[in-house]
């Protein structure tokens, strides 16, 4: 199983999303040619609607790669709202910060830089939005903390929970067994948090979307 939709569904859906200004396809690009992970196009146009509906002042992302969806969700925020984006790997942190140099919103970003489970307890305000997009297997952990964190009616996104349908799949190629694994428990403490709204949608490769009660 390596598709959640048809591709002439997939494409049918994209041909609406509008072409992007130069630095989006600039990192959309360096993205494809490196091999860095960043959202698909669906998923970041949904939270893109998400954060339009919320209007929230505070955003927390935890796992900001090259800081594409990162700049996409502080592009949609008002007034002195703010995103702040955790990352740990030194080599997106650098190209984060080149990036987020050129989109001229670095007052509405602050790049926290470490391990987002040492960072999360030390943050003392909360916030009304968290997009979850990190190591699979720091899942359950992050988002315990993210519970803490999200005020009460704040929205939580996370990526990547049909896992390119292994998910759902009886068969797992062997180097995703275990990730599919992180992904499968996960899911099920999602979708059993008490004090949590919550639903996967086959947006992009499975999108969580839950509203804390």
């Amino acid at each position: 199983m390596s598709k959640i939709i048809y591709k002439v569904q997939k494409d049918y859906i994209n041909s609406f999303i509008p072409v992007k200004d130069d630095l989006l396809k600039e990192m959309e690009d360096y993205a494809e040619e490196n091999k860095i992970p960043i959202l698909a196009k669906e998923s970041v146009e949904f939270i893109e609607q998400l954060i339009k509906i919320s209007n929230p002042k505070r955003v927390l992302e935890l796992g900001t790669a090259i800081a594409y969806t990162t700049i996409r969700i502080a592009r949609d925020l008002k007034g002195k709202s703010e995103i702040h984006t955790i990352e740990k790997s030194p080599e997106n942190i650098a190209k984060a910060k080149y990036f987020l140099s050129k989109s001229g919103i670095l007052k509405k970003v602050k790049l926290l830089e470490g391990e987002a489970a040492n960072i999360m307890p030390q943050l003392k305000k909360k916030y009304d939005f968290i997009f979850l997009d990190a190591d699979k297997e720091d899942y359950k952990k992050l988002f315990d903390y993210s519970m803490v964190l999200l005020k009460r009616g704040g929205v939580i996104v996370i990526d990547n929970l049909l896992w390119h349908g292994y998910t759902a799949s009886g068969r797992v190629p062997q180097n995703y067994k275990i990730s599919t694994r992180h992904i499968r428990l996960f899911n099920q403490v999602f979708m059993k948090q008490p004090n949590l709204h919550s639903a996967i949608l086959p947006i992009g490769d499975g999108i969580g979307l839950g509203v804390k009660r």
